[in-house]
C-alpha cells in the first residue's frame, strides 16, 4: 500500500505542478513503482497467508471480509504478468502527456497515436482478466464490481425510456436565462469562494488541499491526506463551483474512511459507482438544491456585485438548473448529463469489441452527440478531447457517473426521511447533520460490504432509477412550470 501511495503522489504531481520535459522520466519512475508494488502484491508468500487465513473459522467479520476482499484483488492481480504492469504504466503516463497536449492545441491527431497503444493494451487486458459475455464486462467490473454489459444496457435503456420525453417537455417550455453565468468572474475571487464551500461541507483542509489541473480530481494517498483539484474558467462561472463541490464530496468520502484500515479493503471505497454517489449528491441534491443557496447567495453577491448584484435568488436557481443540451460532460446539467455517459459507454463498448477504431472516435463523437442531444460538435477540445480517461487507461468507468447519479438520489431521499429538518439545517449553512449520516451508514464500512449490500443496508432496497426519476420531475416540473 505504501508503494501504491507513493504511486499516487507522483501522478498528483504529474497533473498539477511537473513541468513538461519531466515526462519521459516520470513515465519511467512510475512504472518502476507499479512494477515493484504488483510484484509485491502477487507474492507466494501473500497468496499461501490469504489462503491459510480463508479457512481461519476465529476471523470477526471485518477481519473475515479483509481477508475475502484481499484474496480477490491477489487473484485478479496475479492474471497481470509483471512486464504488462510496467508496460501499461509507462503508455499512460506517456498517454496523458499527449491527451493534454492534444486538448491544448485542439487536434486529436496529436494524441490518436498514444491512445492506440492504451486501447490495445485494454483489449488485451480483458484477455488477461478473463470474462463472461462481452469483453467490456472484464473492464466494467474492475469500477463496479458485478457491472454487465447487459445490466447496464436495461438501464441505460430505462434511462433513455423515461428521461427522453421529460427532457422534451422541458424543451417545449419557456426557456431560462443564463447569461449572466458567463460574463467575467476574476479567477483569485471565484478560488476564494471555492474554498469557502469547502470548508462548508466539512472538507478537513488539514488532511487535504486544493490546487489547479486541467481535468479536476481527487486523490487519496491517506484518509489524512486526500487532494483536490479544480478549474477555473473567468468567463463561465460553473465550471468552478461544481468542480468544487463534486471533488469535495469525494474526497469528504475518503477522509471519512476509518485511518486504523489503512492498506485494508475496509480502509477503501466500496466502488466507483458508491463513489460518484458521494460526489454527485454534494454536487447536485445539495449543490443545486434552493435551501444551499438561499444560505449561500447572498455572501455570492457580495462577492460578485456586478454580475450577480440585481439579480434575485430564483433567477440564479433557475439558471443553474437550466436544461439544455450541451457538449461539455462535467458542465452538463442534471438530466441531459446522462446522455453523455450514455455516448461514452457505447463508444468504449465498440472501441473494446474492435467495432470501431481510433481514428473512428471524432466522427462517432460528432454523430452520437447529434444523435442524443441534436447539437453539433465544433472541436476536438469540445468533443472528443474533453475527458481525460481515457489517457488514464480508465475504460468502464463512465457508467458509474450516471450509477452515482442515480445512487445519490435513493440516498439522499433516505436521508431526508431520516435527519430531522434537512432542508432547514441545509439553509442555515449546517451540512454537518447529512455528513455525519454519510459517515455512519456508507464512509465508515470501506469494503466491508458490497454496492448492492450497502444500498440495501441505507435504504432498503437494491438501486432503483425511480428515485432519481421522482427527485427529477418534482424539481424541474416546478422550475419549468410542467
Amino acid at each position: 500500500m505504501d508503494v501504491n501511495a507513493s504511486i499516487a503522489v507522483l501522478s498528483w504531481d504529474q497533473e498539477v505542478y511537473m513541468p513538461e520535459k519531466g515526462a519521459d522520466a516520470r513515465a519511467q519512475q512510475v512504472a518502476t513503482l507499479s512494477g515493484i508494488d504488483h510484484e509485491l502484491f502477487i507474492s507466494d508468500d501473500l497468496g499461501n497467508l490469504l489462503e491459510s487465513l480463508s479457512n481461519d473459522k476465529e476471523l470477526s467479520f471485518e477481519q473475515k471480509r479483509n481477508v475475502e476482499e484481499t484474496l480477490h484483488d491477489y487473484k485478479e492481480k496475479k492474471k497481470y504478468t509483471t512486464e504488462f504492469v510496467i508496460k501499461m504504466s509507462e503508455t499512460i503516463s506517456l498517454a496523458f502527456q499527449s491527451w493534454s497536449k492534444a486538448k491544448d492545441s485542439n487536434d486529436f491527431s496529436l494524441f490518436a497515436p498514444q491512445l492506440k497503444k492504451v486501447v490495445q493494451l485494454k483489449r488485451e487486458e480483458c484477455e488477461l482478466l478473463g470474462y463472461d459475455g462481452h469483453p467490456y464486462n472484464a473492464l466494467l467490473d474492475e469500477h463496479e464490481k458485478g457491472s454487465t454489459v447487459g445490466q447496464l444496457d436495461v438501464l441505460f435503456a430505462e434511462v433513455k425510456k423515461q428521461l427522453i420525453p421529460f427532457i422534451k417537455d422541458i424543451a417545449a417550455q419557456k426557456q431560462i436565462n443564463s447569461s449572466f453565468l458567463f460574463n467575467h468572474f476574476d479567477g483569485k475571487k471565484q478560488w476564494a469562494y471555492g474554498i469557502e464551500l469547502l470548508k462548508q461541507m466539512n472538507y478537513d483542509f488539514d488532511a487535504g488541499r486544493q490546487d489547479i489541473s486541467s481535468h479536476p480530481f481527487t486523490i487519496s494517498f491517506d484518509s489524512r491526506d486526500v487532494r483536490i483539484t479544480t478549474r477555473i474558467n473567468e468567463n463561465d462561472f460553473r465550471e468552478m463551483i461544481w468542480s468544487c463541490i463534486h471533488e469535495g464530496g469525494h474526497a469528504l468520502y475518503e477522509q471519512g474512511l476509518k485511518p486504523d484500515n489503512y492498506g485494508l479493503p475496509s480502509g477503501e471505497a466500496i466502488s466507483l459507482g458508491i463513489h460518484e454517489s458521494q460526489s454527485r449528491l454534494w454536487e447536485n441534491n445539495v449543490g443545486r438544491l434552493m435551501a444551499y443557496w438561499k444560505c449561500n447567495y447572498p455572501h455570492l453577491q457580495e462577492v460578485f456585485p456586478e454580475n450577480f448584484g440585481k439579480v434575485s435568488l430564483e433567477d440564479f436557481y433557475k439558471a443553474i438548473n437550466l436544461v439544455e443540451p450541451s457538449f461539455i460532460r462535467t458542465a452538463a446539467d442534471e438530466l441531459t448529463y446522462h446522455f453523455h455517459v450514455i455516448i461514452r459507454y457505447e463508444i468504449e463498448k465498440s472501441l473494446i469489441e474492435g467495432s470501431i477504431e481510433v481514428e473512428d472516435l471524432p466522427r462517432i463523437w460528432k454523430e452520437k452527440y447529434k444523435e442524443y442531444l441534436n447539437i453539433d460538435v465544433p472541436s476536438d477540445q469540445k468533443g472528443v478531447l474533453q475527458d481525460i480517461h481515457w489517457s488514464h487507461g480508465s475504460f468502464g468507468y463512465f457508467p458509474t457517473y450516471s450509477m452515482g447519479s442515480f445512487y445519490a438520489a435513493q440516498f439522499f431521499a433516505k436521508a431526508t426521511e431520516t435527519i430531522p429538518n434537512l432542508q432547514g439545517l441545509i439553509e442555515q449553512g449546517n451540512l454537518k447533520p447529512l455528513l455525519d449520516y454519510l459517515r455512519e451508514n456508507i464512509h465508515q464500512y470501506g469494503r466491508l460490504y458490497t454496492a448492492e449490500e450497502i444500498c440495501i443496508r441505507v435504504t432498503g432496497e437494491e438501486l432503483n432509477f425511480n428515485y432519481f426519476m421522482d427527485y427529477a420531475k418534482k424539481k424541474f416540473s416546478r422550475i419549468y412550470g410542467i
